[in-house]
């Protein structure tokens, strides 16, 4: 079997060796031995391909581990808490698919979505990334609510990106497949070969985002590169919607903080100067908001700017490295 970068890169195509497995589904987790037994069972599940199943655990200080090894899924246990986004790379380098899934502790998938999502992979090899159809989940169980959590991901003209159709009926929306930006991180479905191509000095998902918007920066990296994304509403799986932007006064300290640090980290790796200029005032306007409720209402995501500028130098060599490797695939 060969895995290429897309098409029309003007990559050359490397065989490699065949890998073991279909898909490997990786879990990061953190405190969620109550989730995990339904995670990992619907992950196990899975019919049609064949599948690896590895649950990468942040030092949690509940039973994560051992209701994971219960369950009957390959653990790695880390250290310390490393954040969903190392957590991840982690994992990635422990697994052998062809594809990977980045499956939430607190999302169920229906039996045949790894297989609807590698079928499609398999006709379409310029496809570097796919999402299912996500429903919101309610309850201990993971049940599907009649709602959309996530038909992928949508970025706005300012750079805002959001899930489409979060919070909308389901019956009668988003029932055709569509290309889109990217999928949501909750059951991120990619191309291991894409991973690869985009992979970073700070693993496949950037490290530094820690958690929160790493799925909307790699969908960025990808695109960027030449990668499509793909939505195939054939795949479904439910999840349960933890942090949203009307939850934001009731969402953890840390988690505010790194979604206010990775809005710049996120601009800061992807967004060129000629496209900040086209946005710069809705843009600035935005971030006078951002640093007003820092100042005021939540004032603990402060910290957020001060790494910012400690790391200021480390970031922009990054975004170097992230600009020279699109300029070489694109030959300019």
């Amino acid at each position: 079997m060969t895995q290429a970068p897309p098409p029309d890169s003007g990559m050359p195509v490397a065989p490699v060796a065949p890998a073991a497995f279909d898909v490997s589904i990786v879990v990061v987790s953190f405190n969620d031995a109550a989730d995990l037994p339904v995670s990992v069972g619907s992950a196990l599940a899975q019919r049609g391909v064949s599948c690896e199943v590895l649950v990468v655990d942040n030092a949690s200080e509940d039973d994560s581990r051992e209701v994971a090894r219960a369950a009957g899924a390959r653990v790695l246990a880390l250290s310390g808490n490393v954040g969903f986004a190392a957590g991840m790379n982690a994992g990635i380098a422990m697994t052998s698919g062809r594809y990977v899934l980045a499956l939430n502790p607190d999302c169920r998938l229906e039996p045949d979505f790894a297989a609807v999502l590698a079928r499609r992979l398999d006709e379409s090899p310029g496809v570097g990334s796919a999402s299912g159809r996500l429903l919101r989940a309610e309850g201990p169980g993971l049940a599907a609510a009649a709602i959309l959590d996530s038909t992928g991901i949508r970025f706005t003209a300012t750079g805002r990106h959001f899930d489409r159709g979060s919070g909308e009926p389901a019956a009668g929306r988003y029932e055709r497949e569509e290309e889109i930006a990217g999928p949501s991180g909750a059951a991120g479905f990619y191309r291991r070969a894409a991973l690869d191509d985009a992979k970073i000095s700070t693993g496949f998902f950037d490290a530094d985002f820690f958690l929160y918007r790493e799925d909307a920066d790699l969908a960025l990296r990808l695109s960027r590169l030449g990668w499509k994304s793909l939505y195939v509403p054939a795949a479904v799986a439910a999840h349960r919607r933890r942090n949203l932007p009307e939850r934001r006064g009731q969402m953890t300290s840390q988690v505010n903080l790194h979604s206010v640090k990775n809005r710049f980290l996120l601009r800061i790796n992807n967004q060129s100067g000629g496209q900040l200029l086209a946005t710069l005032i809705p843009t600035l306007a935005r971030d006078a908001v951002v640093l007003a409720a820092c100042l005021t209402v939540e004032r603990s995501s402060l910290p957020a700017f001060s790494w910012l500028w400690k790391n200021r130098a480390r970031l922009l060599a990054k975004r170097r490295e992230i600009r020279e490797k699109v300029r070489i695939r694109r030959g300019t």
